[in-house]
């Protein structure tokens, strides 16, 4: 399966009227008293009668008045599409990241998964990390992704690994990549401090891409489009690429909030694929090879 990108452009429009009240109040007929007791009742029912009139006059003249019409101020035009953010990554790759894909040995599924999320004390980063578990598609299990600064450095002494972790893992590989900060990167997946309690249920599409040949910028330019809503419904999107390793070029993660949100994503991108314009077929047009692999987060 493969996340698409269609174009969308958010139009918002906000009219603001001023209402105008028109008063008018009925005139006063004041009676001259001529001290005959028999007339008052006929000056006071010609004072009623005078109101009445004055009161029906003042209303028709209010209905009668042009009064704007008052929407309510800050209500918005529902847009077809709105463009949003594009992922991380795709502009400034300024840090490395060390991807690390596994397989569990037979039964050391559990084990391995609690290895892949305990913080390593003496890495150059410490707590920079999210590991990610295999749901629907390739074939690993887990992939690990530490960020290790703006460099890393590889030593003949290799890294030390416990001799009671070592049969956890079937087969394994490993990629350097560069992508973005941490910080955008953190953000993007919902792990920074304010978000990764509230982001435990994400759902996380894990995709890796070979261009054709000369089709390496054209790939990247697709990949790094920024997706659109309501058709695509993900939260957080990353860029990275490739620097040692893996025979792949890039690697993409996809974030959504929820298995409904990715669910409503993916049968929204189906209508795309019938579309000469749309990203599922400019996809094809620059990748030789790509895979997708749907996961949850573990850790952190």
């Amino acid at each position: 399966m493969t996340s698409e990108v269609p174009d969308r452009i958010s139009l918002r429009n906000s009219t603001r009227n001023e209402a105008r009240a028109f008063q008018c109040g009925p005139s006063r007929l004041g009676a001259r008293d001529s001290g005959r007791a028999s007339i008052q009742p006929e000056i006071r029912k010609e004072n009623i009668i005078m109101k009445s009139i004055t009161a029906i006059l003042a209303t028709t003249f209010l209905l009668l008045s042009p009064v704007p019409f008052v929407q309510a101020q800050g209500t918005p035009k529902p847009a077809a599409t709105e463009k949003t953010a594009a992922p991380a990554g795709a502009g400034k790759r300024t840090d490395v990241y060390h991807v690390h894909f596994t397989k569990a040995a037979l039964g050391k599924a559990a084990q391995l998964g609690d290895w892949l999320k305990t913080p390593d004390p003496k890495a150059p980063m410490p707590g920079h990390f999210v590991v990610l578990r295999h749901q629907d598609g390739d074939a690993w299990d887990y992939v690990a992704i530490e960020h290790l600064g703006t460099n890393a450095t590889v030593e003949a002494a290799g890294t030390a690994v416990p001799s009671d972790k070592r049969d956890l893992s079937d087969w394994h590989n490993d990629t350097f990549v560069n992508g973005p900060s941490w910080e955008e990167f953190t953000h993007a997946m919902g792990i920074d401090a304010d978000s990764a309690t509230k982001t435990s249920g994400s759902v996380y599409v894990v995709s890796v891409y070979r261009p054709a040949p000369g089709h390496r910028d054209g790939l990247e330019k697709v990949l790094g489009a920024a997706p659109t809503q309501p058709a695509d419904t993900s939260a957080g999107n990353v860029l990275m690429q490739h620097l040692e390793g893996s025979p792949w070029t890039f690697l993409t993660i996809v974030r959504y909030n929820s298995w409904e949100d990715f669910a409503t994503g993916e049968k929204n991108s189906v209508a795309q694929t019938a579309k000469k314009d749309g990203g599922w077929l400019h996809m094809r047009d620059h990748a030789d090879f790509h895979n997708d692999t749907i996961t949850d987060r573990i850790a952190p």
